[in-house]
């Protein structure tokens, strides 16, 4: 009797294979989870994104067709139950990451514009320029 094999879905970690038109293949191993909880820098894998998308309901073994700059297909190596449980919900903390950017951008477009203007009423200061409050 065969053993059952596994698809490939949230809460699975899944190993591929990128097949790249050039011949540079990559391998790549994940964990696929709801979108609250992606981080793939921590190897989970959001199921909303396209490569989630293509692998998902496949079987290891299989050869799915993935269309993405030179990637042409990705095979899928091995599929496991996860043994991660990912954080509960990174869309907070990835939020505050993407705030303190913004507010990084803003300051360094100020202090260019400071570093760069001048009036007939005086230079502005850079340095007067509010300081970040983290």
């Amino acid at each position: 009797m065969s053993a059952v094999k596994l698809k490939a879905g949230s809460g699975m970690h899944v190993e591929i294979e990128l097949l790249s038109r050039a011949g540079n293949n990559e391998e790549m191993a994940f964990d696929i989870v709801p979108d609250s909880s992606a981080d793939y820098a921590r190897g989970y894998l959001s199921e909303k994104t396209p490569l989630a998308k293509a692998i998902t309901g496949h079987v290891e073994g299989e050869t799915v067709p993935y269309q993405m700059d030179e990637l042409y297909a990705v095979c899928i190596s091995k599929v496991t139950q996860s043994q991660d449980t990912p954080l509960a919900d990174l869309a907070e903390e990835r939020q505050a990451k993407f705030t303190k950017a913004v507010r990084e951008a803003e300051r360094t477009n100020a202090v260019n514009f400071a570093s760069s203007f001048s009036g007939k009423w005086g230079d502005y200061d850079p340095d007067s320029l509010p300081k970040d409050e983290s």
